[in-house]
């Protein structure tokens, strides 16, 4: 332990599990204050930018709240910061941030309080560059010997110098050689680009030579390059350090010589302009960073030098000058001057552990205490280490520590549910329409083999569908006991749900002998509601503007068997013909062909025909299997709905976007609203009263805004829920009629589940859009791609709310064709080799490019056109409305 203790004098934690490196931290007079003190700016890869000006009160103080400056989520990793002249026109200093795909530029300035609140600091965008290669870190300085501005150099992942100048992009050059990035740096003095290649040599660029050479667009050399015009990016001197670079700083103790400083993995470095070595120093410990500065004595350059072991050493050339011990391990460090105290030393850890110190003595006063010394007594260790090594055979034997028992034998869940309505309806506070909502009864039953701990039962049950109480907890301190709960179930909005089958998940806890707290387990049992939960017998429709029709292979079953509870009339002429009225409003007409083995489903809007279809296919198959009828099958022979499904998805995101807006205007509102409040309150306080000039006129104007907006956010978020509710139920029918199209297995209906309805909830955040976008996109360029060069194209790793849906619904086209092209779905790792799909009778080739698609695009749309009825003209009997009886 250091006796030599780093002094604290601020520090504070940054954020929650944020992330640090060494371009994160900077230190600069950032607000062009006129004392000169310095800021701290620090970003963090979550996005975060925070502006710090310590005061503590007294030494070893921790943050308070008015020490934070600015905080701002830029939503996009900070890379680095850096502070200079890079706005043209002002030789003031402003902020320079660089994200993975961005450099933005921003003004900070602040503006002084009128109350005990402070001032006020305000980051302004002045410029931003979006960047078309992924960036590593940056320099900046004054290229080629201009005054009075900087220019900012970023180096990317591929090993690009982008050069701009200020606001424009000046020019980008490949580094000759590249592999991977190292740390970059600028010499003023030799107008010069310092960087450590992957060959672990350090290479000087001439910003001259840069400027001149080949431009980064033609990479590959020409014929015209051949015979002499345009010149090769040549290094101009290396030096071989035999390891991989750390960090590299350029430090000049006068005008006629600077120091080129280089910290490697082992060795620390010091070099002259022409790469000469001036001096280098062997490290005992391994380097987290460091930082050289001018000394105080002329000639000599003072190094500040953190390692792993939480120490920092001051060096003086090679010589060894002071040690102090950190609290943590910094990945930056700085020196500068704050709150008029100078040479202050700020270190950032990588887990956001920010601390400003200085040096001096801080003796540890404890003493270890003296270790009795005793006798080993070789027996008793012997017995132990047999002991340790029998449990490790144990365990071993035992193929790991959880128990091989099934879980089913633990607990034994299972669901009943009641096939009449509750005699009292047990809703309440229902938004529906009609007079009466009935309500179903659920029975949960739970068994136990063994004593289990902290049983938890948990109901899901899809909206608006309600429970009248979805959690219970058990305790099964002994075996074979049973446990029974009840609930009920009913219909609390008017629109339909987009499924009727419920979820019952028990958590639990086993004890064994290793582990009496338990071992976690789950367990889960699905059940079906009745139709009739949600849906009542009602008048068949002739007309509708949305069909669909369902081909089987076994003669008609007639409706009242299939839906003994929803005849409306016995008559033997309307057997075939039955008509649903759901508590919502929506109407559904089913109707049968005696010989034409078909069964059409109508409706006035698309997403009601789910429900209703998916039962029929259900109840088919059971009666067919009662029968005794093993090869029974439906299947799809019309258009597909795109059209009908596109406008559901278009309605669904315009809500997303208005919501958007509608949240932003509120946001202002209240900005707006905050600020008459404080000056308001500035009038009040004010001893000599002044007039309000309207100033509560408008506070009340705006505050009727506020909750106008507020009124308006919660209505959309309604509509938005309900219609992401119509978006399932369309994406369920969706889903059905491709896998009856194309006779898709249950494992690829489960793949194509997987990526249309991936989300339980729709925020703004991670929506049904992007997220169904980035599933489909990824099935495109694996199982559906026609050539490795699709398979090659990568997939962008953020999702962000899109422009609009033209992408989504061109995608969704572009899977429907391939699937009807021969293309299967499928997630093993088979699937990256491209598929050779060809179909009876010949096809056109699957698209590789935008063009491509475009075409295809357009064929498809001729191919699922927009038809009312979606049936394919066929020679056979077509079922007319009420009229297919007499067939």
């Amino acid at each position: 332990m250091s006796l030599f203790k780093a002094r604290d004098w601020w520090s504070t934690i940054l954020g929650d599990k944020e992330e640090f490196d060494q371009g994160c931290l900077c230190l600069a007079n950032v607000d062009n204050s006129g004392n000169g003190q310095d800021k701290i700016i620090v970003g963090s890869f979550m996005g975060y930018l925070r502006i710090f000006s310590p005061h503590p009160a007294k030494t070893g103080d921790g943050a308070q709240a008015e020490d934070l400056l600015l905080e701002v989520d830029l939503r996009d990793p900070v890379l680095q910061v850096e502070v200079g002249k890079f706005v043209s026109g002002t030789e003031m200093l402003h902020l320079a941030v660089l994200h993975s795909r961005k450099l933005c530029v921003y003004s900070v300035s602040g503006t002084l309080g009128n109350v005990e609140h402070g001032n006020q600091y305000q980051m302004k965008l002045m410029y931003e560059h979006n960047l078309q290669r992924t960036a590593c870190n940056m320099t900046y300085g004054s290229f080629g010997g201009i005054k009075g501005r900087d220019l900012i150099c970023i180096q990317s992942m591929d090993g690009m110098l982008m050069v701009f100048e200020q606001e424009s992009y000046a020019f980008g050059r490949f580094l000759p050689g590249f592999l991977l990035p190292g740390p970059l740096a600028y010499s003023s003095r030799t107008d010069s680009f310092i960087t450590v290649s992957s060959c672990r040599q350090v290479e000087s660029y001439k910003y001259q030579v840069l400027a001149f050479a080949t431009d980064a667009d033609k990479r590959q050399e020409t014929e015209q390059q051949k015979l002499g015009s345009g010149k090769r990016l040549v290094v101009d001197w290396t030096l071989n350090i035999g390891e991989q670079a750390l960090d590299i700083c350029i430090v000049s103790f006068n005008q006629s010589a600077s120091s080129v400083f280089v910290l490697g993995e082992r060795n620390f470095f010091c070099l002259k302009d022409n790469g000469q070595i001036r001096f280098m120093k062997k490290l005992d410990w391994s380097p987290s960073c460091f930082l050289p500065y001018c000394s105080v004595s002329e000639g000599t350059i003072n190094t500040l030098i953190a390692n792993h072991n939480n120490m920092l050493h001051i060096y003086q050339d090679v010589t060894l000058k002071w040690a102090t011990q950190l609290p943590h391990i910094p990945v930056a460090v700085r020196v500068g001057c704050l709150h008029d105290l100078k040479g202050v030393i700020v270190t950032l850890s990588d887990d956001g552990h920010l601390q400003c110190s200085y040096l001096g003595t801080d003796p540890s006063l404890f003493q270890a205490p003296n270790v009795e010394s005793r006798e080993l007594n070789y027996d008793e260790l012997d017995v132990e280490m047999k002991e340790l090594q029998k449990i490790i055979k144990d365990v071993n034997k035992s193929q790991g520590v959880w128990p091989m028992t099934e879980r089913e034998d633990d607990l034994n869940v299972s669901v009943v549910v009641s096939p009449n309505f509750d005699s009292v309806s047990q809703a309440t506070d229902v938004e529906v329409g009609t007079d009466l909502v009935p309500s179903v009864t659920v029975k949960v039953t739970l068994q136990n083999r063994v004593i289990l701990q902290k049983a938890k039962l948990s109901v899901y049950v899809q909206p608006p569908l309600e429970l009248t109480c979805d959690q219970f907890t058990f305790e099964f301190m002994t075996p074979d006991l049973t446990r029974t709960v009840s609930f009920s179930v009913y219909l609390k909005r008017s629109y339909t749900p987009s499924e009727l089958e419920g979820n019952a998940v028990v958590s639990y806890s086993r004890p064994t002998d290793r582990n009496p707290d338990g071992i976690p387990r789950v367990i889960q049992c699905k059940f079906r509601l009745p139709l009739k939960l949600i849906c009542l017998p009602g008048q068949p429709s002739k007309t509708a503007s949305h069909k669909i029709t369902i081909d089987t292979n076994k003669s008609p079953v007639s409706l009242l068997s299939l839906f003994p509870g929803f005849a409306s009339q016995s008559d033997d002429d309307q057997v075939n013909v039955m008509g649903f009225h759901f508590l919502g409003g929506a109407r559904v007409t089913l109707l049968a062909s005696k010989t034409s083995q078909r069964y059409r489903i109508q409706s006035e809007q698309f997403e009601d025909l789910w429900l209703i279809t998916n039962e029929l296919i259900l109840r088919l198959q059971e009666y067919f299997e009662k029968q005794g009828v093993k090869d029974f099958a439906c299947s799809f022979s019309g258009s597909m709905p795109l059209q009908e499904y596109f406008e559901l998805i278009d309605h669904h995101f315009e809500l997303r976007i208005n919501g958007e807006k509608l949240e932003e205007l509120l946001s202002e509102r209240a900005v707006q609203f905050r600020a008459i409040q404080r000056r308001l309150l500035a009038r009040f306080k004010d001893k000599t009263p002044a007039p309000l000039q309207h100033l509560d006129t408008l506070l009340d104007g705006t505050y009727k805004q506020v909750i106008a907006l507020a009124d308006a956010v919660e209505e959309n978020q309604g509509n938005l829920f309900q219609s992401f509710t119509r978006l399932k139920s369309a994406t369920h029918l969706v889903i059905l009629l491709i896998g009856l199209w194309q006779k898709l297995s249950a494992d690829q209906v489960a793949i194509l589940e997987a990526a249309f309805l991936p989300l339980q909830e729709d925020t703004q955040e991670l929506g049904w859009e992007e997220t169904v976008d980035a599933a489909i996109s990824h099935l495109l360029k694996t199982c559906l791609s026609k050539s490795s060069k699709e398979q090659a194209l990568n997939l962008n790793s953020q999702l962000n709310i899109p422009k609009d849906t033209s992408q989504l619904k061109k995608h969704i086209t572009l899977l429907c064709d391939r699937l009807a092209k021969g293309g299967r779905l499928c997630l093993s790792t088979d699937a990256a080799a491209p598929q050779t799909m060809v179909m009876p009778g010949g096809c056109t080739t699957i698209p590789e490019s935008d063009l491509e698609e475009r075409s295809v695009e357009q064929d498809s749309t001729e191919l699922f056109t927009n038809h009312r009825h979606l049936t394919a003209e066929t020679p056979r009997p077509e079922v007319s409305p009420l009229q297919g009886v007499s067939e």
